[in-house]
């Protein structure tokens, strides 16, 4: 249910097309909530038929037509009820978690390769999250200046301080991830795993 949300947020600034939400997705909400592009058009799809977007379809071109979306009354209040409502958690699906569980039974160059790999992946993602932080408060973001365009300005403040809030998370858990696997690599090293 998450897509849907993330959706209703990039629509509530305003009538987008269903192209121009897959890149505005993968350039802002996408960071915090993934979603491959065969996701978002049955989501769009869904929301329509329950009444909570309405999508007109525009000339583009001399042949082309495109679909643009909007929020309708229906959809504010459902987007309004879970912001104010509490979060349903789900289970923990942790990958390197499991497999750092079981790493005893790994050759040692495996278990060092599969550490340092994931130093490197959590690495690569706090550099973006970093990048994305500066951009949240040079507020050069294209989503966020889209946004701020469609606040009030006593808002704006408000608006850049929770979307920084919520990119923190993401820095705070690279962090944590890269953390975590620089201590299993010293852990190899004490329990004596060749290099």
């Amino acid at each position: 249910m998450s897509l849907r949300y993330a959706l209703l947020a990039l629509l509530r600034v305003g009538a987008t097309s269903g192209y121009d939400l897959q890149k505005q997705f993968d350039t802002s909400v996408g960071y915090l909530w993934h979603a491959p592009d065969s996701q978002i058009y049955p989501e769009l799809r869904k929301m329509e038929a329950a009444g909570l977007i309405e999508g007109e379809s525009q000339v583009r071109g001399t042949r082309a037509t495109r679909r643009v979306y909007h929020v309708t009354p229906a959809g504010e209040n459902d987007y309004r009820g879970w912001l104010n409502g509490p979060l349903t958690y789900a289970r923990v699906r942790e990958p390197a978690s499991l497999k750092a569980a079981y790493l005893e039974a790994a050759e040692p160059a495996a278990a060092r390769t599969f550490l340092s790999e994931h130093i490197a992946h959590w690495q690569g993602e706090l550099a973006q999250w970093d990048a994305e932080l500066e951009r949240i408060d040079a507020r050069s973001n294209p989503a966020l200046m889209k946004r701020l365009g469609a606040t009030e300005p006593d808002d704006q403040d408000r608006v850049v301080a929770f979307k920084r809030l919520g990119y923190e998370n993401l820095v705070d858990r690279a962090r944590a991830e890269i953390a975590w696997a620089e201590r299993g690599l010293r852990l190899l090293d004490d329990l004596d795993y060749p290099a």
